[in-house]
C-alpha cells in the first residue's frame, strides 16, 4: 500500500474515501465519516486521540487518511470492553490512558505495509507541529504532556520524535526520562498484550498526573508573577475525548473544568405542548384573488426564464423511472416467434416481420417532496426558491413521478401561546420547543400540479414566514412521503441557514434546535427510509446534511441551472 499524500477529492468526498479504507479494514459496513466524526450507524464512535480529530475542509487529505488509518487500527486491535474495565477515574489518568493506548494500536501496524506505516506516521506528526505552531508547548503544562506523547510515541512504535522539535524537547525529556524510564521499557514490551500493556499505561499515567500537578503550581506562581490570568497556564493543552458516549473537554490541571457535557439536554428533544400545531393547507391562507395575482406573478417570472421543462422532465425519467411490462409490441423483426404468423412463414419465406416483443413503458417509482424553510430570512430568495420548485415538479409530473410541496414556520414570533402557557407555570427548566409549529401544504400527491398551481404561489405571502423548527418538520415531511408504495423517496429540504425559534434557545440553549435537527437527519440516513438532501440557499448545509448543494440567489436562472439539480436529486446515493 502507498501513503496517500494528494488527491483531488475535497470535503465530504475526502471523507467518504477515508470512510471507505475504515469499512475495508475493519469489515465493518456501518461506518461512516460525518462532519470530521466517525460513526458506527447514527452514533459517533469515541476517539480517545486529538490527531484523530480532523476537519475535512481544512486538513489536506493525507491527514484525513492518516487518521482514518488510525482510528481502523484502534478498532481492530483494542477491546473496547476490556479497555473501560481497566480506564482509571481520574479524568487527566484517563486522558493520559488513552492517549497510550491508541498510540499502541498504531504500533501493531503489519509490517508490509509501509504505506499505512506512512500514513500514520505523517498524521501523528502532523498533529505535532499543529501543536507546537500553535503555542501550546510554551508553558510547563504544554511541553510536559507534548513531551511525554512524543516519548512513548517513539518508544512504542519505533519511530524517531519530531524532528522538529527534538531540540525544544531535550530538556524536559533529560529530566522526565528517569522517572519514567521502566515504565516506557514496559510499553514496549507487552505492546501485543492489551491487559499487560494496560498496566505499565496505567503506572505512567499516574506518575505523569503526579508531574503535571508540580507545573501546574509553577504556572500558577509564573501567571502570577507575570500578572496573568492563572488559567492560562491551566489550559495550554486541551483535548477533547470521548467518555460513554458523551462529549467533555478535559484541560490538564484544571479539574475544575473537567466533565463539560455540551447541552446535555439535547439528547431528550421534547414539545413542551402541541396543543397549538397546525397543519393546514397553504392556499387557505390567502384569500383567493391575491392568491391569483401571486399566480400571474409566478408566470411572469417563470417565462422570463425560458425553462425547457421537456428535457429536465427527460433527465428525471431517465433517473427516477423503472422499465414496467406494458402488454406485447406484434409485427417486429425481432423477439419471439408469434404464434399466430405460422401460416405466414411458410406462405412468405422472405417476411420477417414474424415476431412479437414486450413492450416496457417507464413507471414513476420514485416519490420526491420539496420541504420549503418559512423562515423570516427566506423571504429575500422566495422569487428563486418558487420558480425552481414549481418548475421542479412540473417537470416531475411529466416524468410520471409523485410530487409533493410542503412547507414549515411557526404560527407566532417568540413563543406564541406555548411560550405563554409556560410561562404562566413558573417557568420549568428544559421545557423543550416553545412555540407553535406550522406544517403547510402547498401541492399534496393526490393533487395535479395543474389543480395546484394556484396554491402553490401562496409562497409570496410575506407574513407566513416566522420562525423555524426544522427537525420535526423534515420529520413529518419523511412521514408523508413514507406512505407512498415506491422504491425511492426523496425529501429536498431548502433552506438558508440552521434553525432558529427565539423562545426555545432562550429556554433550552442555543444548540437545542441544532442538535435535534442533527439526530434527526442522522436517523433517517441510517433507516433509510427517506432521502434527505438539502439545497442552500446561498449558504453550505454540510453541517447539518451529509447529501447538499448550494444555489446562488443572485445567479439568473436557466435550463442549465435547473436540469443540474434534477440530476443532482436524481443521482444514485451509495451507502454512507
Amino acid at each position: 500500500m502507498k501513503p496517500l499524500h494528494d488527491t483531488s477529492a475535497t470535503g465530504p468526498g475526502r471523507e467518504r474515501l477515508c470512510a471507505a479504507v475504515v469499512r475495508a479494514y475493519t469489515g465493518d459496513a456501518a461506518l461512516h465519516y460525518r462532519a470530521g466524526r466517525l460513526c458506527r450507524k447514527v452514533r459517533p464512535l469515541p476517539l480517545f486521540a486529538p490527531h484523530l480529530r480532523t476537519d475535512a475542509e481544512q486538513d489536506d487529505f493525507a491527514s484525513l487518511r492518516g487518521a482514518a488509518d488510525c482510528a481502523a487500527m484502534r478498532l481492530l486491535h483494542s477491546d473496547a470492553a476490556l479497555h473501560r474495565q481497566l480506564s482509571p477515574d481520574s479524568y487527566v489518568e484517563r486522558l493520559l490512558f488513552e492517549m497510550f493506548e491508541q498510540i499502541r494500536c498504531e504500533s501493531l501496524a503489519p509490517s508490509g505495509m509501509s504505506g499505512l506505516a506512512e500514513n500514520l506516521r505523517y498524521r501523528f506528526e502532523s498533529w505535532s507541529r499543529a501543536y507546537h505552531r500553535a503555542g501550546w508547548v510554551d508553558d510547563h503544562l504544554g511541553i510536559l504532556i507534548y513531551t511525554v506523547l512524543q516519548i512513548v510515541w517513539s518508544r512504542v512504535t519505533g519511530s524517531r520524535v519530531l524532528e522538529e522539535t527534538e531540540g525544544l524537547i531535550e530538556a524536559t525529556r533529560a529530566g522526565i526520562v528517569p522517572a519514567i524510564g521502566v515504565c516506557l521499557a514496559g510499553l514496549r514490551r507487552n505492546r501485543f498484550d492489551q491487559r499487560g500493556y494496560a498496566q505499565h499505561a496505567l503506572e505512567l499515567a499516574q506518575r505523569v498526573t503526579s508531574m503535571l500537578e508540580e507545573a501546574g503550581a509553577m504556572s500558577m506562581a509564573d501567571a502570577a508573577a507575570e500578572g496573568r490570568d492563572a488559567d492560562d497556564a491551566l489550559t495550554s493543552f486541551s483535548l477533547w475525548v470521548d467518555f460513554d458516549g458523551s462529549d467533555e473537554a478535559f484541560d490538564a490541571g484544571n479539574a475544575a473544568q473537567a466533565a463539560r457535557v455540551s447541552n446535555s439536554s439535547v439528547r431528550h428533544y421534547r414539545a413542551y405542548t402541541t396543543q397549538f400545531d397546525r397543519e393546514v393547507s397553504a392556499g387557505a391562507l390567502v384569500r383567493q384573488p391575491l392568491l391569483r395575482e401571486y399566480r400571474e406573478r409566478l408566470d411572469e417570472r417563470i417565462a422570463r426564464c425560458g425553462f425547457n421543462l421537456a428535457r429536465v422532465a427527460r433527465a428525471l425519467q431517465a433517473a427516477l423511472t423503472a422499465p414496467q411490462r406494458d402488454g406485447w409490441s406484434f409485427g417486429e423483426e425481432e423477439g419471439r416467434i408469434d404464434g399466430r404468423r405460422l401460416a405466414q412463414i411458410v406462405s412468405s419465406p422472405t417476411e420477417r416481420r414474424v415476431f412479437v416483443q414486450e413492450r416496457m413503458r417507464p413507471r414513476g417509482d420514485c416519490a420526491i417532496g420539496f420541504l420549503i424553510d418559512c423562515s423570516a430570512s427566506m423571504k429575500a430568495h422566495v422569487d428563486t426558491v418558487a420558480v425552481l420548485v414549481d418548475s421542479l415538479v412540473r417537470a416531475s409530473e411529466q416524468a410520471g413521478l409523485t410530487t409533493e410541496i410542503q412547507g414549515f414556520t411557526t404560527l407566532a414570533w417568540n413563543g406564541g401561546r406555548a411560550r405563554t402557557q409556560w410561562l404562566a407555570r413558573g417557568r420549568p427548566p428544559h421545557p423543550g420547543r416553545l412555540n407553535e409549529t406550522c406544517h403547510m401544504v402547498f401541492k399534496g400527491a393526490d393533487v395535479s400540479w395543474r389543480r395546484a398551481r394556484t396554491d402553490i404561489a401562496a409562497l409570496f405571502k410575506a407574513d407566513l414566514f416566522r420562525e423555524g423548527v426544522d427537525g420535526e418538520a423534515i420529520d413529518w415531511g419523511c412521514q408523508r412521503l413514507a406512505a407512498h408504495d415506491v422504491s425511492r423517496r426523496i425529501l429536498v429540504v431548502i433552506s438558508d441557514g440552521s434553525p432558529m425559534d427565539a423562545a426555545t434557545s432562550q429556554a433550552n440553549g442555543p444548540s437545542y434546535l441544532d442538535e435535534h435537527l442533527k439526530d434527526v437527519l442522522l436517523r433517517h440516513e441510517t433507516v433509510r427510509d427517506v432521502e434527505v438532501l438539502g439545497l442552500g440557499m446561498g449558504c453550505d448545509l454540510s453541517t447539518f446534511c451529509r447529501h447538499c448543494a448550494t444555489v446562488d440567489p443572485a445567479a439568473p436562472l436557466d435550463t442549465k441551472r435547473l436540469l443540474d439539480l434534477a440530476q443532482w436529486i436524481g443521482q444514485r446515493r451509495g451507502q454512507p
